[in-house]
């Protein structure tokens, strides 16, 4: 942990450090984060929100798996992943903190419904920073209901030295708030979702910072209640962007827009209505990007991800950004758009959930508060 005395400086000099929690936006320099961790990791129970929200093969093998603890040779290979992304944040002096073990494998549930847990390799889900506060979100799988126990000592850690600690309503997650009828759409019937609007819900995961202005997806894990409940939250300072996706069963924004810089993002064609746009984003650069390269890897076949994971990535800062090794295709893309790609083996970590961006939580980026906040 960072000590207040030791703290990186805000303004250039050495009376001014930053808070202890410190994020406005995707892309300044990245000073600390939270990487997720495997141990005990578990598969999510049988249920509607997580079969139907993975690829077809993933979902029928879902079924035959769901509850068991994943097998120690896919353990490995996550683990495997994730110290090679810890390893390449540390090289460029990232300070890295870690939740802590839970067990995941034990059952617990409320008076009416009982579930096991999943694991804690996606801090970005449950937590969404905004300057120098911790929101906790109400995630709509059962599954992660106590996820937020292995972060308590950091965000305990965090409050006490200054930093402001919200979470959102507390989720039922009964049978009302899952459409037990939901089918996955087909290509050209209208968008519909596995979540009602019996409840907020949202992951931290559908929203994307760049300063007062966030934007959105309503996804099969966010509802509308879930982005008013933030909107009315973070008030009129702030200006929340509904970006409509094509995308047949919506599940988290950093696989469709992934925002590089100011007025500058990655975009995946396949996912994104560019035809129904925000007007903020009249004046940006969308940067499209290349189609996932095949990767002939058991780890990508049984990925909970869609392959557009690919555009998954983290920036250290606004030139430096951190690419999966197995997509040379982005990586060239990067360069030619003036990056510098930082290229990472992290295919292993998809059975778990995510990828880069997915993987960690920046709570410290070096930058101003954006004006008029």
């Amino acid at each position: 942990m960072l000590l207040e005395q030791d703290a990186p400086s805000h303004s250039g000099t050495p009376e001014a450090a930053l808070p202890a929690v410190w994020s406005w936006n995707e892309w300044d320099p990245l000073e600390e984060v939270i990487v997720g961790r495997l141990e005990g990791a578990t598969i999510p129970p049988y249920h509607v929100s997580v079969t139907l929200n993975v690829p077809s093969f993933t979902g029928r093998l879902h079924r035959l798996v769901a509850g068991r603890r994943y097998p120690k040779w896919m353990v490995k290979r996550g683990q495997a992943a994730l110290d090679n992304l810890i390893r390449v944040l540390e090289q460029a002096n990232v300070k890295v903190v870690r939740p802590d073990q839970v067990p995941h494998h034990r059952s617990f549930g409320s008076p009416l419904w009982s579930s096991k847990g999943f694991c804690v390799a996606c801090p970005r889900d449950g937590y969404l920073v905004i300057g120098d506060e911790i929101i906790e979100t109400p995630m709509a799988w059962r599954s992660r209901y106590f996820e937020g126990d292995a972060y308590r000592r950091l965000f305990k850690d965090y409050f006490r030295r200054g930093a402001r600690w919200t979470s959102a309503p507390r989720p039922q997650l009964t049978d009302e708030i899952f459409d037990y009828n939901y089918t996955i759409p087909k290509y050209g019937e209208p968008l519909r979702f596995l979540t009602t609007e019996f409840e907020p819900v949202f992951d931290a995961a559908d929203f994307a910072r760049a300063g007062r202005d966030i934007f959105v997806t309503r996804s099969n894990v966010t509802n509308e209640m879930g982005i008013t409940w933030l909107e009315r939250h973070l008030g009129d300072r702030f200006r929340i962007h509904r970006m409509p996706s094509k995308c047949r069963n919506p599940m988290h924004i950093d696989s469709t827009f992934l925002i590089l810089g100011p007025k500058r993002a990655l975009v995946n064609p396949d996912y994104l209505d560019m035809d129904a746009l925000p007007p903020v984003l009249k004046d940006w650069e969308l940067l499209i990007a290349p189609r996932p390269d095949p990767v002939d890897d058991i780890m990508e076949k049984i990925s909970m991800c869609s392959p557009w994971t690919s555009i998954n990535v983290l920036s250290i800062d606004e030139k430096r950004v951190i690419v999966e090794e197995r997509q040379p295709s982005l990586i060239k893309a990067f360069k030619d758009w003036g990056y510098e790609p930082i290229p990472c083996d992290f295919i292993a970590y998809g059975p778990f959930g995510g990828a880069f961006h997915c993987a960690t939580l920046d709570t410290v980026r070096r930058g101003p508060k954006p004006e008029g906040l």
